[in-house]
């Protein structure tokens, strides 16, 4: 029985990537293809661009294949993927994109989830932090929806140096991005710095244009030109949270991945500015009575 519906989510699965082949993000280099997930490899930075992948309801639910923890090489890279020893000693986890408890439902996928292609440095407490939590939302997500699609993957930007002999970029941030695929569509998507954080999740929350403004990568570009403008313009929390009502779609600013600037300080600096122009002014009315 166990082998059927392996057998059965395989057929199935290879159906929903030929059906939504074409929502691979663009410029799609160095593509490297497994059996449940497809990611573009970064030579440079040593890891994914990103990592896409269908979860579907019966995926999710059936997930009940033990994790290996076996990192290997991934050896579909024609340039070399980094090694579990990069890792080693590094302070950083072997943060997995495409989780290996969205892979749980197959020996195959869970074996596949573990190649270092798909692997980041991530923060310990990122990783089994609010990274952890946003993983868990999303199986949820496809519980809910039947099947979604997800794109995940690094945002090289204020990266935090290298590891090991291989030279693996820690980056910045993290993205993460769910399409809904039912009669109403959805996107919602999100960056997290790669560090602790205690904020929720719907803090980090962003538009899909805006992870492609940092990334340079366009997603989803196969959706209807007024389909996808409409979707990945806007910042919608409906139908992913509760207490969010549908009608609820309000765009955000673009927001910097780095801290900013104590809003305090600007405001005290530009009352102190106030003062002194007022104080200017006083000053040179009074020598104008003199």
């Amino acid at each position: 029985m166990k082998f059927f519906f392996a057998f059965f989510l395989l057929i199935t699965s290879n159906g929903f990537f030929a059906i939504s082949a074409d929502f691979i993000p663009v410029p799609a280099a160095d593509i490297v293809r497994h059996t449940y997930y497809t990611l573009s490899y970064n030579e440079q930075f040593e890891q994914a661009n990103w990592v896409y992948y269908i979860l579907t309801d019966s995926m999710a639910i059936n997930s009940g294949e033990k994790r290996k923890n076996n990192f290997k090489i991934d050896k579909l890279v024609l340039t070399g993927s980094a090694k579990s020893s990069d890792y080693t000693k590094s302070g950083y986890d072997r943060g997995h994109l495409c989780p290996a408890a969205d892979m749980g439902f197959d020996p195959i996928a869970m074996e596949e989830s573990f190649m270092m292609s798909n692997i980041s440095p991530q923060s310990p407490d990122f990783n089994r932090g609010i990274w952890k939590e946003l993983e868990t939302l999303v199986r949820e997500w496809a519980k809910k929806e039947n099947k979604i699609i997800v794109v995940t993957g690094p945002v090289f930007i204020a990266n935090k140096g290298s590891i090991g002999f291989d030279k693996v970029t820690v980056p910045g941030s993290f993205f993460k991005i769910i399409y809904d695929t039912t009669d109403e569509p959805k996107l919602i998507a999100f960056i997290l710095p790669n560090a602790k954080s205690n904020r929720p999740i719907t803090d980090f929350a962003v538009s899909t244009d805006e992870v492609e403004r940092l990334t340079g990568y366009d997603f989803f570009s196969e959706l209807p030109d007024e389909q996808e403008t409409k979707l990945e313009s806007l910042v919608s929390l409906a139908g992913w949270f509760e207490g969010y009502a549908s009608e609820e779609h309000t765009e955000k600013p673009n927001q910097p991945l780095s801290e900013p600037i104590n809003s305090d300080f600007n405001f005290y600096l530009i009352l102190v500015l106030i003062i002194f122009i007022v104080i200017l002014f006083i000053a040179l009315k009074g020598r104008k009575r003199r």
